[in-house]
This record gives structure tokens, sequence and C-alpha cells, in this order.
């Protein structure tokens, strides 16, 4: 299967009488001079002196090409014998005998890695200068590149083999031919495999082997053992040593190349195949060539893989997918000119790639029911093509003409310092260079030419683009096929905003191997290929571009399925907005996506649109689900997927602009009301099912806090109370296993908090905070309503019933909630002492700064002027005042202040300060607490968040929110001094 010399019938002449001497010399003329004289005062000189002082011609032909070629200049006059032995032999007959020299076996590791680069060496003079002399056309070029390839992977494979079967590790078949039947499959892909490899070629490869044709002792652990192999056979063809190096090695080509082994087994390529290949990977697999090892077992397994490369009907799918593919490609008739100075010939517009993926393309369409078009060279397929009317005669003509043009630029490219590249050079001086080198005395005329090939390729390339709505052109390339980064497709990104263009792009590509469940099917894969670029658009519109591209993919890995959800978003811009407004301007929400991904199934519903639900809505819904639990363990699961659906709802409402900062608070208030209230009323019948009821017993659940005053954000905890009451007689409950009352209530308070707070698979419900309870930490969970009723009236400090102007009952049984708020309205409406309140109020200000004070002026809720000096002002008047002023008894911070200053409690100063201060930072809170999770710092923090937050503010820019904060923070804290006094800390309690 190797590509071979084809040596001609009648004796070939040297390669010194078929050179063509009309190079024009370069720049460098004198510097190659010097080198030449001192090749020749080298050992082995004077023969070539000789030589070239009875051809004239050849010496300013080599000086012409060293003066125009660095990497030519130490090739050619480096070793004096191999250049005149390159001279003197035939060119074919010399490709022969280097073939014929990489198959003599090597005693070491070290003498092989030699033996090769010098091979290499001579096989690149000749095929240079056989090149440039235009002795061989470019197809003879690079056949002669890609025999010395395979000869050279074919020898190092054969040393690797027989050191393994000389350690006992195989047992070859025959150790005189030790590929084959060795089971190890080395396949060339791209260029090599089709016997067109550049001058300074990249091999790409796949090793694979067969674990049913390995020749192994022991073949538990073949993987180690072959991908130890694979990693010595990269290390001998491509590190550098004092020789050169033999060629550089991408193994990239494997299937999902980020998650294999470098050597993997023929089963689990074929199954990668079947299940996750793309179609991209179907025209890569056309040009795939077992070039060493077992070729044999190469051949079957592109024998088995025929059926994946090659469909036998037309497969529409498929074609949708390539279409979606070629859309994404900035190609269309009428656009400028191309630029000469910089122009990529293989990947640019109207290169290489172009006329190869034209190839390719038609392949595989027709090639599944037309054996003939299966070919893997690129001009034969071209030829085929017209034979059954996939192209006309002249289009194939000018196609094929480029091609050989291009190609030949390619390696003119590469020819002046050996380097894997495809640009042309961007100063005129280099470019001179590769002109010379192609024969043209000016580079005008070169240029001219290129420019020619270049447009006319780009012009039938566009053709394919006529019947294909074009979703890029107004972007820019967005192409993600292959391993190698289209340059188009990077400038695309850079332009979109991504700060990290390569690694976006390497994700992007990564998500087509099949690694994340989403993607397994190749339905999920071609409906993902044909949104991806309004999904990258979207990103990049978030002015936080990468990091909701990384979002996404993490969304991505945890999705169990993605044929719906991209089908939704194919047909619904709004909703891939959405997703990105999310994924880049929300890092909070972003993570809950990427590690719930089901929290995005409620955005698909209807009532998303209607605004925040209301309470009887809640209840509805989360009835309907809970009906269908299956046991109390499946209640509570069914139960934190609902907070987490509505949670994240809320949050999505408020930075999608359908919900306002202030409308949160409520909202998420009342989503916690009813859930504790479900989920109060389950506890209370596992309880009652294993120890009964205690008789007359009654329970309120008494919320504190955020909660309590509807003040709540995304992340708050809860502080709550379980109140309760029964029978003075009863002394057990009538259950099963009964218990007398106090351990009743207290275990029913303790599976309640357990079955809010425990972490399952499905996430926790709330944080619960019990330690407001008349006994704190100290006593039972539980509390009597007559021991709270006394405790609130007697024993209760300051600060207690601070707390106690935010409390309300959630939910209740019989009318003790009834009892439990007349008591709250009894004590809140007692009269006080102004004087020991107001010390009381800043002495436990001035204890709480010290432990916990900031002068971050965004901690919103510690720094001086903050959210506890607003919620201390208002529940300082609420105690001092609610005997005397009915209006003033309300629990929400704004409420209070708004009713205290109605009420002339609060001058006209400090309401103008008080009333913006409490919405300002009430509604930069709600914003923050929805979309970051750590501290905000604006520096870190997306500029999507930043924009939200100067929205609910009516701020232009972050900046002037700071300043605006810090202005109102001090009216605040002043205030705070003049409703209660300095703030100092007092050792009485």
């Amino acid at each position: 299967m190797g590509i071979k010399a084809t040596t001609p019938v009648t004796a070939p002449r040297p390669l010194q009488d078929r050179l063509n001497p009309e190079i024009p010399a370069g720049d460098d003329a004198e510097i190659a001079r010097r080198v030449l004289e001192d090749c020749l005062a080298k050992p082995g000189g004077a023969e070539l002196a000789e030589l070239l002082a009875t051809r004239p011609e050849l010496k300013t032909f080599l000086l012409a090409v060293a003066s125009n070629s660095s990497h030519l200049r130490q090739a050619a006059f480096a070793d004096p014998e191999r250049l005149r032995t390159v001279l003197m032999a035939p060119p074919e007959r010399q490709l022969d005998d280097l073939l014929l020299r990489l198959t003599r076996p090597q005693k070491s590791e070290a003498a092989l890695m030699t033996h090769l680069r010098h091979v290499k060496a001579e096989a690149a003079l000749l095929i240079a200068l056989a090149d440039i002399g235009n002795v061989w056309d470019v197809m003879t070029v690079t056949r002669a590149l890609t025999a010395i390839a395979d000869a050279s992977l074919s020898a190092a494979l054969a040393f690797l083999l027989l050191e393994a079967h000389g350690q006992g590790k195989l047992s070859l078949p025959d150790p005189e031919r030790p590929e084959e039947r060795s089971g190890l499959i080395v396949l060339a892909m791209g260029k090599q495999g089709a016997g067109e490899l550049n001058y300074s070629s990249d091999i790409d490869l796949i090793i694979l082997f067969d674990p049913d044709a390995v020749p192994a002792v022991d073949k538990d652990d073949l993987t180690t053992l072959f991908v130890r192999m694979t990693r010595r056979l990269i290390r001998i063809l491509q590190d550098r040593t004092a020789d050169g190096y033999v060629f550089r090695t991408d193994l990239r080509l494997r299937p999902d190349p980020g998650a294999t082994p470098v050597a993997l087994s023929v089963p689990a390529a074929l199954l990668y195949y079947e299940s996750a290949g793309q179609n991209w990977e179907r025209a890569a697999m056309i040009k795939a060539r077992p070039v060493a090892g077992d070729i044999a077992a190469g051949e079957r397994f592109l024998a088995a893989l025929r059926p994946y490369i090659w469909r036998k009907y037309l497969d529409y799918a498929a074609i949708r997918d390539i279409h979606s593919i070629k859309r994404q490609i900035h190609a269309h008739k009428g656009h400028g000119t191309i630029a000469v100075l910089g122009h990529n010939v293989k990947l640019g517009r109207g290169g290489i790639r172009e006329i190869e993926f034209f190839v390719q393309t038609q392949q595989l369409i027709a090639g599944g029911r037309n054996t003939d078009l299966r070919g893997r060279e690129t001009l034969a397929m071209l030829d085929a093509l017209v034979g059954y009317g996939w192209l006309d005669a002249a289009t194939c003509a000018e196609m094929k003409a480029a091609y050989a043009f291009l190609r030949r630029t390619e390696h003119r490219i590469q020819m002046l310092a050996d380097e894997q590249t495809h640009v042309l050079p961007e100063s005129e001086a280099g470019l001179a260079q590769v002109a010379r080198l192609m024969g043209y005395a000016d580079t005008a005329s070169f240029s001219a030419d290129l420019r020619a090939h270049l447009e006319r390729v780009s012009e039938t390339y566009s053709e394919l683009f006529e019947t294909e709505e074009d979703l890029s052109s107004q972007h820019g390339n967005m192409v993600f096929t292959g391993d190698d980064i289209d340059p188009g497709t990077f400038e695309t990104f850079e332009r979109l905003g991504y700060k990290r263009a390569e690694d976006a792009i390497r994700t992007v590509q990564s998500w087509h191997f099949g690694r994340y469940a989403a993607m397994r099917s190749a339905r999920a894969r071609e409906l993902l290929t044909e949104i991806t670029p309004r999904l990258v658009v979207a990103f990049a519109e978030t002015d936080a571009a990468d990091h909701a591209l990384m979002a996404f993919d993490a969304f991505l890995g945890r999705l169990p399925a993605g044929v719906q959800l991209f089908s939704l978003l194919s047909s619904n811009q709004s909703l891939i907005e959405l997703l990105a407004t999310i994924m880049g301007n929300a890092p909070r929400l972003a993570d809950v996506v990427a590690k719930r991904p089901h929290v995005l199934d409620a955005v698909i519903e209807p009532q998303f649109f209607t605004g925040l639900p209301s309470r009887t809505d809640l209840e509805r819904r989360l009835d309907a689900n809970l009906e269908q639990a299956n046991g109390y363990e499946d209640l509570l699961d069914r139960a934190r997927i609902f907070a987490q659906e509505q949670k994240f709802l809320t949050g999505v409402r408020v930075i999608s602009g359908t919900a306002s900062a202030r409308q949160t608070g409520p909202a998420f208030a009342r989503l916690a009301d009813v859930l504790l209230s479900a989920v109060l009323g389950a506890v209370q019948r596992e309880v009652e099912r294993q120890h009964g009821r205690v008789p007359g017993g009654r329970v309120a659940l008494l919320a504190m806090g955020k909660l309590g005053s509807e003040e709540m954000t995304a992340a708050s905890d809860l502080d709550l109370i379980l109140l309760y009451d029964h029978d003075r007689e009863a002394t057990l409950s009538d259950g099963p296993r009964p218990l007398a009352p106090s351990q009743y209530f207290a275990r029913l308070t303790q599976r309640f908090v357990t079955a809010v707070t425990a972490p399952t698979a499905e996430g926790t419900l709330y944080e619960v905070d019990f330690r407001l309870r008349p006994s704190g930490n100290a006593g039972p969970l539980a509390t009597r309503v007559d021991a709270f009723a006394l405790y609130q009236r007697s024993e209760a400090w300051t600060w207690e019933h601070m707390a106690l102007t935010r409390a309300r009952v959630v939910t209740a049984t019989g009318d003790l909630g009834t009892e439990v708020e007349a008591v709250i309205n009894e004590v809140l409406s007692a009269s006080r002492d102004p004087a020991r309140v107001k010390r009381d109020v800043a002495d436990m200000r001035a204890r709480l700064e010290q432990e916990k004070g900031s002068n971050d002026v965004w901690n919103l809720k510690h720094t001086p002027g903050g959210l506890i000096d607003l919620e201390f002002i208002a529940q300082t008047l609420r105690l001092l005042h609610g005997a005397s002023c009915p209006a003033i008894r309300r629990r929400d911070t704004e409420g209070i202040l708004g009713a205290a200053a109605d009420a002339g409690l609060l001058t006209a100063d400090q309401k103008e300060q008080l009333l913006p201060a409490i919405r300002l930072i009430g509604d930069l809170t709600q914003i923050l607490r929805v979309t970051v999770a750590a501290p905000f710092v604006p520096s870190t923090t997306p500029r999507g968040v930043h924009e939200l937050m100067c929205r609910v503010a009516s701020a232009p820019s972050i900046t002037h929110l700071e300043a605006q904060l810090r202005d109102l923070q001090s009216a605040v804290r002043q205030c705070l001094i003049d409703v209660v006094g300095p703030l100092e800390r007092r050792t009485e309690g």
C-alpha cells in the first residue's frame, strides 16, 4: 500500500542533466558564494568543484537556489559528497536507493534516529532540487515525500516491534518481517494518506491495534504497551537532534483526541465512529491509508469502516450537516481582491483547502453509490467528478492548474526555512524569494498569476453556497471541522470579542466528539452544528464571551440529551439570546444551569413570559407536582427541583427585564412560604404515621429575618421558629410509637429541619437557622407558644424585639397562627424606654461592626451606611413608636421608613436620604444575589452585571454608581447616629 517511486522503462538521466538553470539569483548571492566556497574546501569538495567547473550552468543554478533559501543553502552546501551524489544520480533511482536504505535494520534507537535523519536530509535535498529545477512535476514531488514518510514510519515501527519481541512482550509470527500480522496499525491521514505530502509537512497519524490479531503473550494491557510504543515512535521521528528531525507528527485526528489514548483498540475506534463520528471525520477518512505496521489489519479496519464513510443512499441529514458547515464559511461571490502578502495558500480564500473541500463534499454525497468516487488523490478525483457529471471539464482544468500552482508555491514557502507554514511572507523581500524559487524574474508577475488562481478557486468554491442561506457572512468564518484552527474563524472570534479565541474554538470543536451525553446522537450534533454560529455571536454580545462559552460548555457536559433543546434553540432566536444572557451576565445563574440543566426546562413553558407567579399559581403548580411523588423522599426531591426552577426563573426574569428587582423579595418569600407549608405538611404526615397525634396538637411556623419581612434574596437563609401547643392534659401521642408532647414536637421540628436542609442528588431546599428561638442553641428546637409569649413579654433583649419586628406566621394548624400574631402585636405595641432602646441598638450595631464590619462600598450589607444601618433605623423606629403610631406597624424596611416619614417621625432631609437609599441598596442587593455568588468586585465581574446594576440605579456607569453609593451610605450612617446616638460598645446587655 505504500507510495512507491516509479522508475521509467528507459534509463533516466542524472539530475544535473535535467535541471532548469533559469532561477533568478536572490539578495543573498554573496553569502551563497562564500558558503559554497567553504563547502568546496571540505573533504570531498574537490570532486564537486571539478563537476561545477565543467558545468557552469549547474553552479549558477545552485547559487541561485542558495541565495533565495537559507534552508536549502545549508542543506546543499553542508556536505559536498552528498550534493555531488544527488546531482550525478538519476533522481528516480536515488529515491529508490534511499527507500531501500530505510529498510536496513539498526542496532539501537540512537543509531536508528541518526540513520533516519541522514536519509531524510538527503531526500529533502534531492526532492527540493528536482522540484525547483522542474525535473519532477508537483505530484511526483508529493509522492516522493510521501514515500520517504511511509518508509521512515515503517523502519521506526519495525525496530520497536522487534525490541518488544526480544523483551517477550510480543511473539511476532515472522521476526524477519516484524510488521506483518503484528496487529498494530498506522493509518496515515490527510496529505500523507493521499500521497500528497508537502515539503515540510507534519504527518497526521491514527495508531490502532487489533486485540484479536496482536501476537501478545499477555493481552490484558495492550493499551499500555502500544501507548508507550507510540510515544517512542513519535520521539524517534520528531525529536530534534544534531542531525535535525525526520517528521513532525500529529495524532489529533484520532477519535476524540482529548479523551482517548494515543493508541486505540480497533473495537473502540469502530464504536466511536459508528456512534459519535462526525461528517468532517467521514471526509477525513476518505484519505486514510495503512502505511506501516500490519497493513492487512489496517485494510480490514477500513473495510469495516466503509459503511460509515460511504453511505449507501443519499444521506440528507448528513448533507444538511455539510451544508451547515459550508454556511459557516464566509464565502460569497463578488468580494474584494485577495492580498498576496501574508496570504495563507492552504487555508486562506481560494487556497488548497477549498479545492480539497470542494472535492470531498461531492465524494461524501455521491461516493456511497459510486465506488469510482472514493479515491484519495485530489487531482484524480477532480477527473472522476467530470466523468460522472458532477463537474464540467473547463472548471476541472482550472482547479487542477490552480492546485498544482498552489502546491508548488506552498513548497517554496516551506523551503525558505524548513517550517510547516502555508503563509506567504508579509514583506516584499520575502515574497520576492518565493517568486524567484518559482522561476519568476519579478514579484509582480508571480503575484498576478497567484491571485488569478486564488480568485478562480474562490469563485468556483463559492458556487457551492449559491443555494444556501449565508448564516455567517455578516460576522466571518465559523468553521469548527477537523483539528486545524481555520485562520478566518480565529479572526472572527477575536473580532467578536473573545479574549482567548483559540481556547474558545477548541471548545466548540470538542462538542462534536460525542463525549458529552447531549451530543451522542448524530441528530444532536447536526442540530448543534446548525445553531453554533448564532450561539457564538450571542455569547459575544454579553461582553463576557469567553466566560459565557465556558459556562455553556459546562452546561452541555451535564445535559442528559440534546436533541430537544437544540431543536428548540434552532427555531427560537430569543431563547438563544436569553441563554447567552444567563451564561454571560449572571455567573450564579449560569452555575445553576451547569449543575442542574433541568432548570432550563421551565424557561420553555409559556407561563415564563407572563410575569412572576402569585401564591395561588405556585400552590397549584407545586401541588400538581407533588401529587405524582412516589413516597416521602421523592416528594422532598420534587420540592427541591421545584424550588430550584422557580428561584432560577425569578432570577432570569430579573436579568431579562421581565420583572423588576423590587419585585423579587416578595417573589422569593412567596415561593418559600409555599414550599415550607408543603414540606411541613409532609413531615407532619410522616410523624403522624409513626407516632400518631398529640391531642389538641397545633403548630405554627414563624418566619423571622428577610423571609418574615418578605425581603428575601436568591441567597437568603431562613430564620425560623417552630411553635406548638396541645391540650393541657395530653401526656402521649396516640400512634404506634407514642411520644411525650415535648419529644413529639422536637422530633417533628428536627425532621422538618432535615427535610429542608439535607443535601441530596437534587440539592438543598434552603439553609435554615433556628437560633432566634427563645432558648437559642441551648434548648429544644420546638418552643411551646406560652413559653414563647412569656419570654417575649418579660425576658427578651432589645435586639430580640428588633428581630421580632420582622416576624410573620408562614403556616399554622388550627388557630395557633392567630394567637402567635396576637402575641407579636402585643409585644411590639408595648411602651418602651426610648433611651434604653437607643443605647441597646447603638451597642448592637457597634458590636456587629466590630465583628463583621467592612469599608468596601460594595459590601452593601455590612458597610457603614449599608443595609444593616437602614434595617436598624427602621426597627428602632418600630420599637419606639409602635405603641403610639399604628401606621408604622409594618415588617419591611422600606414600608416602615415610608410610614415613619409620613407620620413625621423622620425629618424631610432624612426621608430624602433614607427612602432612596433603601430602594437603591435593596435593588442592587437583589441583582447581585441573582447574578454573582462571590463578593462583588467590579474589575472581575462581567460587564453585563454592571449594566444590570446601572439599569436599576439609572446610573450612566459603574463608576458613577459607586460615587452615588458612597454619598448615600454616608448620609444613612449619619441618620442612624441621629436616631440612636453614637455607636459605642457598652458592657451591659
